[in-house]
């Protein structure tokens, strides 16, 4: 895949619809690109490899775009290697070819690459650094934490191009046309979603720049309606419910738990509550219900007691909320047990080690199945939760 992104600068980079899992955990089903640009001028910077499951077709992009010259620069904004892994080949190919980088970034090539000398061809940048190809210049930011400590992102001063790194961007080969924001919002809560600050902070950097294109290092070029993606990105770096809405998550075992947390969603609904969305988490995504749980204001979680403590799914997807920094939500609980439930008490003491959680009042409390005895407090906290 190739094609030009302005006369002088074009997309180089690759899809894989091959790979079933991201990071070896995130289900992606129509796949991932592995973003990477070439500028053309005086000079010739590449911005950023691609994973090495891809450098055969990567290098081939490379050669064509270059029509006979040899790249000047490639420039590591990201030294993970789903965007680093061919660094070490493509350096090889291109032996006069100077890697720029982040300090930190340079001190992880030797980790990642230590069977050949690349430190004697590096240009360690920092913050504000600019680097002219021609009648381009490029400046470098750096974005620590978003979501590597080397992480640095460029900005193309002549043509107003940001490239992001891992910024803005979003599982989905770009083979598949899709709907930008569901999959963003995945991979930004998953990925990113525990560096909430350092995000914001590059979004201020962000702010001060007049951005015609953002090109991130997975997913779409976004050239339109910029306001949109980096408001997006605002809210979800300040950990603010971006819809108003209950996100019900449970864990059943023998199905009662779930008999109950689908009973629930109705009152909800019965309540004119805007959306209600119901996840099971022993077979639903674990990543969609993350998704899910930061994007509405609230949330109810229904699980069931297990070997004195909580089932396993349940305490697997509050530990993922706990990993990637769930803060500012009411949440309402659902136990279960057939005889000492336990659950609420572990669900209540893993929200209570988070920021700004509200815990819904009352718990309710079920043995084995749901009883008309239930109702009352089934009710009282669907009234709360709808308010």
């Amino acid at each position: 895949m190739k094609y030009n992104i302005t006369q002088t600068i074009k997309y180089i980079g690759v899809d894989d619809t091959d790979l079933d899992l991201f990071e070896s955990q995130y289900i992606i089903p129509n796949g991932v690109s592995y973003n990477s640009y070439i500028i053309i001028d005086q000079k010739i910077a590449i911005m950023d490899s691609v994973d090495s499951r891809k450098y055969d077709e990567w290098a081939a992009n490379v050669a064509n775009a270059l029509e006979g010259r040899t790249p000047d620069y490639l420039i590591v904004q990201h030294m993970e290697p789903d965007h680093s892994g061919s660094l070490s080949r493509i350096a090889t190919l291109y032996p006069k070819m100077k890697i720029v980088a982040s300090e930190r970034a340079i001190k992880m090539l030797t980790q990642f690459f230590y069977e050949c000398d690349l430190l004697d061809r590096t240009i360690a940048v920092k913050e504000g650094d600019t680097l002219a190809l021609g009648t381009h210049i490029l400046q470098f930011y750096m974005a620590p934490m978003v979501h590597w400590p080397e992480v640095m992102v460029t900005y193309e001063q002549s043509e107003k191009i940001l490239f992001s790194a891992d910024a803005w961007g979003k599982f989905g080969a770009l083979c598949h046309d899709e709907e930008w924001a569901c999959e963003a919002r995945r991979y930004y809560f998953n990925i990113c979603g525990k560096y909430g600050q350092p995000v914001q902070t590059l979004l201020k950097k962000a702010k001060a720049l007049d951005i015609a294109h953002i090109c991130p290092l997975h997913g779409p070029i976004l050239s339109d309606n910029l306001s949109y993606y980096i408001g997006l990105y605002d809210t979800w770096s300040r950990y603010e419910s971006e819809a108003k809405g209950v996100f019900i998550a449970y864990a059943s075992i023998h199905g009662g738990t779930a008999v109950a947390a689908h009973k629930f969603a109705d009152m909800l609904k019965e309540r004119g509550v805007e959306k209600v969305s119901i996840m099971d988490l022993c077979r639903d995504d674990m990543a969609e219900a993350v998704e899910d749980a930061f994007k509405y204001d609230r949330m109810v979680i229904a699980a069931s007691s297990y070997d004195a403590s909580l089932f396993p799914p349940m305490y697997d997807f509050l530990h993922h909320l706990q990993l990637k920094g769930f803060q500012k939500r009411r949440v309402g609980i659902i136990e279960n047990g057939s005889w000492a439930p336990c659950a609420g008490r572990v669900m209540r003491g893993m929200l209570e080690q988070m920021k700004d959680i509200e815990i819904a009042e009352p718990m309710v409390t079920i043995l084995s199945r749901l009883k008309p005895e239930n109702n009352e407090a089934m009710e009282t906290l669907a009234d709360t939760l709808a308010k």
